[in-house]
């Protein structure tokens, strides 16, 4: 893959408070990544420096293997959908999609041309004599989205694009346009601070805290290998127990020792990080490391699945929280007080310190 995106040494400061902090990043051409983090983490502030609608305080930022790091935006070649859709009301939805046309001087044919094309390409063909606000919230941003795309810009730049949605419509959209990126081939930054938005979208995700890129990978990497005890509390449900590192490959939980796939240096207090779905309730076959007996304390019913804690002896004043499906639970006649054989799996046991 080729570099098309590329930031160094990137700091931004608003007076004595510190958004930014050294941020180097490479985005390679046709990706689709993501920022994400909680409020206040600097994504937002990334976003905007990169559109120049922010100066950062120091750090170069190359797109294309131009130097954009003090151009203003519009001579900077990216297309930027904000959360608020910011169409025009007054004009209809030809006219706000063929805007950047027509400053572009676009001769007006071709420019209606283009139009009809987007509001195809983004599901609302024939909706081109309409105002926005004959449109609902999901067609509104689509229309946005076909604005941002109607330069053809090299760079597509999304700001939190689903979060003022309804929850079905913001799951079905951000699957087409995720499509749609496919389709165009076009590098994609979205800001988010929904994980699971990131994870379903994402070539890479960049995960951000206090101004500091925390990790970047792959969804799969972010989730199952995170790089410190915010990624892997941030991203994803996940237990969080007290424990001591003991011989290479071991570590104890209360008064159990359990094999672990990942080392501390021997007598450390470490933190035992482990996904819900990394407790086992089947299949547990004799023999298997790390098994145990434990007794429901809590049932939380979400639907197809349940979030079950659980207690044991063998985790002496901890519980765990597990995902049970709803069918396993009926089938095992489990409720709160019912028992049932558990295994944590050794490879998926991160530890910090």
């Amino acid at each position: 893959m080729t570099t098309f995106l590329e930031l160094r040494g990137v700091r931004k400061t608003f007076g004595s408070f510190t958004a930014l902090e050294n941020v180097d990043l490479d985005v390679d051409r046709g990706e689709f990544v993501c920022f994400l983090g909680p409020s206040g983490c600097g994504k937002t502030t990334l976003l905007r420096i990169i559109a120049g609608l922010e100066v950062q305080s120091a750090g170069r930022i190359a797109q294309g293997g131009r130097d954009v790091s003090l151009l203003p935006p519009a001579q900077r070649d990216y297309g930027i959908v904000f959360q608020s859709y910011a169409l025009f009301p007054n004009l209809t939805v030809a006219d706000n999609v063929a805007y950047g046309l027509v400053n572009r001087k676009m001769p007006r044919a071709e420019a209606r041309a283009r139009v009809t094309e987007l509001v195809k390409l983004v599901g609302l063909p024939g909706s081109e004599d309409k105002y926005p606000a004959q449109l609902s919230g999901g067609q509104q941003q689509r229309i946005a989205l076909a604005r941002a795309l109607a330069t053809s810009p090299a760079l597509l730049l999304l700001d939190e694009p689903l979060s003022a949605l309804d929850a079905i419509v913001r799951v079905h959209l951000r699957g087409e346009i995720r499509s749609l990126q496919r389709k165009l081939g076009v590098t994609t930054i979205m800001v988010t601070h929904d994980q699971e938005e990131a994870l379903s979208v994402a070539d890479r995700i960049v995960v951000m805290n206090h101004g500091r890129i925390e990790q970047v990978g792959s969804p799969m990497q972010v989730y199952r290998e995170p790089a410190s005890p915010f990624v892997a509390d941030f991203v994803g449900r996940i237990n969080v127990v007290p424990a001591t590192a003991e011989a290479a490959g071991r570590v104890r939980i209360g008064a159990t020792s359990f094999t672990c796939a990942h080392d501390a240096p021997p007598g450390a207090a470490v933190k035992l990080y482990l996904r819900p779905e990394d407790v086992l309730a089947r299949p547990i076959s004799a023999g298997d490391d790390n098994v145990f007996t434990a007794t429901i304390d809590k049932v939380e019913f979400l639907g197809s699945y349940c979030l079950v804690r659980v207690a044991s002896p063998a985790l002496g004043e901890h519980k765990l929280t597990v995902y049970l499906s709803l069918n396993f639970l009926a089938e095992h006649a489990l409720e709160v007080g019912g028992q049932l054989p558990l295994r944590l799996l050794p490879e998926r046991m991160r530890l910090f310190a």
